[in-house]
């Protein structure tokens, strides 16, 4: 799955100096886009998880990304004990990075802190959306978490919640403690951030004594940064910078690229216009030019490997002419169709965003629809990501990239197609049901229940799916480290090592 290869042929070779390293045990490492909160809950942001997650701050357990297992972490164990209640024994001895020791009441308030409706964690509404679960302490070391519906993939679940002292508020955090083998120990917002190691970490201590975070929004830069010396890993460059055999990755990255529509808006919530959007991309003149040639067009939210998503669905067929014919049915029947539309982009999303934006608004001009592109950074994308939506009573298309290495939908489904979903664009009756008979379905009924979601949705065309992204990394040649599928959203410095 993890594979150095030559790339591109004939891209621009960047010039090479010899290298400036820092201390030899020190790492620095390039990051795409800033961070806007430094909040374990929202983690799951791929910018934020890259620093925190596992870092800072660990989980319950952890999906091992190469073989699907999964690991104990801060749960040494745990059993099934029927009725939707799972009981999870926690790893003795453990402590916080504030001297305080894990106890059962840490997990219990996690666990309540993240759901919390007066928080609007991402790591909530997008892994525990459509349940509740229930945390019960029976002592110290054993909680029993109890979901309705039950759900089968518990444990799993608990390799998304980031857990914090029961002592924190419920507010977002400055200052993340966590039982991680790092503290954060600079801010400079804009700038950079700086992790250093803890001596009195519960677990094996990690190579890397610190690691210092910067901000360069342009691929080209942060591919340079690696080849000079002045960094040592840019997790995400372009393909078009990829371009040395022995420092530069590619890796399927779990990742898909959409437009997000909001339905509840006209004209948007006329079928007939979701379909002539969906029929104004030409996604194949996208491969191998903006967008890499071994990335996947897309009929999911999530990667083909995902439970249920073998399901075949058509790609919808580039026909500008046929989307124009559509949009005239709508019209005659009263829809507002030359409504201009608000087309939102993420800057530094993914390597070519921008452009890969100009060339959609061009295409759906060309099948006739009203767009206003606006690229923006990432804090005032989420305002119009999640609800309620910044965009107001502008029909707005907002372009995402959904991360699901975990295997299952539940991880991606209820917040993106439920009614109450937090980042979801359409509220329909049956696929709101089949997401509820799916999340709560076990063994193997599972599968053939999520093919069902997956389905409906593509039936109403609920959104413009685009690509399942590869992602390229630049990794400094001093380093043993090698960029996997986890890489999209986790960067663990204790699998860094020196060679």
């Amino acid at each position: 799955m993890n594979y150095r290869t030559h790339l591109l042929c004939g891209a621009a070779v960047l010039a090479l100096t010899g290298p400036a390293f820092a201390a030899d045990t020190d790492v620095t490492i390039a990051l795409n886009e800033e961070l806007e909160v430094v909040e374990p809950c929202m983690a799951s942001q791929s910018n934020i998880g890259r620093v925190l997650l596992q870092n800072i701050s660990e989980t319950m357990t952890e999906l091992n990304t190469e073989n699907g297992n999964l690991m104990p972490r801060l749960a040494e164990s745990w059993e099934d004990m029927g009725d939707g209640t799972w009981r999870f024994n926690l790893r003795e001895g453990v402590t916080f990075s504030d001297g305080t020791t894990l106890d059962a009441a840490d997990i219990k308030h996690s666990m309540e802190r993240t759901v919390s409706p007066d928080l609007t964690c991402e790591i909530g509404a997008k892994f525990f959306g459509g349940m509740t679960i229930t945390p019960t302490i029976v002592d110290d070391l054993t909680i029993d978490l109890t979901s309705d519906p039950a759900q089968p993939i518990l444990p799993l679940l608990m390799s998304t919640l980031t857990i914090v002292p029961s002592e924190t508020p419920m507010e977002f955090t400055r200052e993340p403690v966590g039982t991680g083998p790092y503290v954060l120990s600079e801010w400079n917002i804009g700038q950079s951030i700086v992790l250093d190691r803890r001596d009195d970490y519960w677990g094996e201590q990690p190579v890397v004594t610190k690691a210092t975070y910067v901000f360069r929004s342009d691929d080209a830069v942060r591919a340079a940064m690696v080849a000079t010396g002045e960094a040592d890993i840019s997790p995400l460059i372009s393909q078009n910078d990829a371009t040395n055999p022995a420092t530069d990755f590619s890796y399927p990255n779990s990742e898909t690229t959409y437009l997000r529509i909001d339905s509840s808006l006209p004209p948007l919530n006329d079928e007939r216009v979701r379909r002539a959007l969906n029929m104004a991309v030409d996604r194949e003149a996208f491969l191998g030019t903006l967008i890499p040639a071994d990335a996947k067009i897309a009929t999911h939210m999530t990667v083909p490997t995902t439970l249920g998503a073998g399901v075949e669905l058509d790609v919808p067929a580039y026909d500008p002419e046929g989307a124009k014919a559509l949009l005239e049915e709508a019209r005659a029947d009263g829809v507002p169709v030359d409504t201009e539309i608000l087309l939102l982009g993420r800057l530094g999303n993914f390597p070519n965003v921008t452009e890969v934006m100009e060339a959609l608004q061009q295409m759906l001009g060309d099948a006739g629809f009203t767009t206003t592109l606006e690229m923006v950074e990432v804090a005032q994308w989420v305002e119009h990501y999640s609800k309620p939506f910044a965009a107001g009573d502008k029909p707005a298309l907002v372009m995402a990239m959904h991360d699901n290495n975990r295997g299952d939908p539940v991880f991606s489904m209820y917040f993106k197609y439920a009614c109450d979903g937090l980042q979801s664009g359409i509220c329909d009756e049956q696929l709101e049901t089949d997401i509820a008979e799916a999340t709560a379905t076990a063994g193997e009924g599972r599968g053939p229940a999520w093919e069902e979601v997956f389905a409906r949705a593509h039936e109403i065309s609920s959104d413009v799916f685009l690509f399942h992204m590869v992602g390229y990394s630049r990794v400094s040649e001093r380093l043993d480290f090698t960029p996997t599928i986890a890489t999209n959203s986790e960067l663990q410095l204790s699998q860094i090592k020196f060679k």
